[in-house]
């Protein structure tokens, strides 16, 4: 499966689960074009991950849910 993409819960947060996601950096113009709709906070970047993720995503929003977090 090779080391990318991933997404993890993590539980540890002091405000409660979080998914964490690790994804290919978007490019120079994906990250434009999203600032431009979203400016991003200190500490934000933009991350691509292919929609075949979808799957691992529910599973771990689920998880998370079960860890006391509505997503």
């Amino acid at each position: 499966m090779g080391n990318w993409p991933a997404v993890w819960v993590d539980t540890g947060t002091g405000q409660g689960p979080e998914l964490v996601l690790r994804g290919r950096t978007a490019d120079a113009a994906t990250r434009a074009a999203c600032g431009q709709d979203s400016p991003p906070a200190v500490g934000e970047t933009v991350i691509r991950i292919p929609a075949r993720m979808v799957k691992q995503i529910r599973k771990a929003r689920d998880a998370a849910e079960a860890a006391g977090t509505r997503l």
